[in-house]
């Protein structure tokens, strides 16, 4: 039983990359299926392509899939009308072809990565074509088999247990409120001295992978909604995400040293006022846009800031920060407008989330 419950508990943890194995296996199955059926010369670059089409997402199968053709087609071409009109009888003669052929596609290639397969088709051509089909039926065939290979896996992607871009940019968005929220609150306890940057690192690093990663999904999102599969737009939630990652950097560097000892005291039950209210935002946020619903009020956000705003002011007209630094009284200026920006954009991210609940209720 326990055995049975750890299997469970490990495959609900890695459902996604269950779901494409078994999109890259059926995929790669059919491919190879379909192509002894047509009895295609060499199955195994449909089978390849199938493999490679799959992506994690829908967007990224289409994007993968528009790519992959294109650049079959247009590296097939090139190597089957070099083939054609250029005897490469010898070594040095196919070495000159292979020059010819691949000077302009490794240029688009370089221009453009994401039709680097055209150089590698024009080599198969060249280099490993049948010689009763000759260098245009070899081009013809290469072309064939590739194109069942890509349309095979974007079937497959498409139909069977589909993972839709935008489901994605929402599950990741979530993750990053999550992380953004511990990053704050372990930045304003730094700040107010209660607190060591024993994690923080770890934070950022993870925050930079999962925003390298969100706009990643993002751009099959955008993929997706070219293609007419979904009207999702993931460009505004994305753009609020990199404001609200912005605005812990910049709290993030007012907070590198803890405030000084003559007002650290006085601000320290305002800025943890500040930081749980903020982390219950951006938690509850998080939760609110996974399953599609308003998300929480500002009113409690609103009210902390005021406060610290206000408690600083006081200090302000005691006199209590003359015999400040330069360098912290600029931190303390720069520190309420960090706040000011992120209760703008918190603002903003609520209009989104509520967008998003929006749209499912719709669809």
């Amino acid at each position: 039983m326990k055995l049975w419950n750890a299997l469970r508990g490990w495959a609900a943890a890695n459902a996604a990359a269950l779901r494409l194995c078994f999109h890259m296996t059926v995929a790669g199955l059919l491919a190879y299926v379909l192509a002894e059926l047509l009895a295609l010369p060499r199955a195994y670059w449909a089978v390849f392509s199938a493999i490679i089409i799959v992506q994690a997402s829908v967007g990224g199968s289409v994007r993968a899939t528009i790519d992959r053709v294109i650049g079959t087609i247009g590296g097939a071409v090139a190597g089957g009308a070099v083939g054609y009109l250029l005897p490469h009888d010898s070594a040095l003669s196919r070495g000159v072809a292979l020059v010819i052929a691949l000077v302009p596609l490794t240029l688009v290639a370089a221009l453009r990565p994401n039709y680097r397969i055209a150089p590698v088709t024009a080599v198969i051509v060249l280099l490993t074509f049948d010689a009763q089909l000759g260098p245009l039926g070899s081009a013809f065939y290469r072309i064939l088999e590739i194109a069942l290979g890509c349309f095979v896996g974007l079937v497959v992607s498409l139909v069977l247990l589909p993972a839709r871009a935008h489901g994605l940019v929402i599950s990741t968005a979530a993750s990053m409120l999550t992380q953004l929220a511990d990053l704050l609150g372990d930045w304003l306890a730094v700040l107010a001295g209660s607190l060591g940057r024993t994690r923080i690192t770890q934070l950022q690093d993870n925050i930079r992978v999962g925003m390298a990663r969100l706009e990643i999904v993002a751009g099959e999102a955008r993929q997706e909604r070219r293609a007419h599969l979904t009207q999702f737009d993931p460009d505004p939630l994305v753009l609020t995400i990199f404001r609200l990652r912005n605005d812990v950097v910049m709290i993030g560097r007012a907070a590198a040293e803890p405030l000084p000892g003559p007002i650290v005291g006085h601000l320290r039950q305002p800025l943890e006022q500040v930081s749980q209210a903020a982390q219950r935002f951006l938690r509850t946020s998080a939760g609110a846009l996974r399953e599609r619903k308003i998300p929480p009020a500002l009113d409690a956000v609103e009210q902390a800031l005021a406060k610290f705003i206000a408690t600083i002011e006081e200090l302000r007209r005691e006199g209590a920060t003359q015999g400040l630094s330069a360098d912290d009284i600029g931190r303390l200026y720069a520190l309420e407008f960090a706040f000011e920006q992120q209760r703008q954009n918190f603002v903003d991210f609520r209009d989104r989330v509520t967008e998003c609940a929006g749209a499912h209720s719709e669809a």
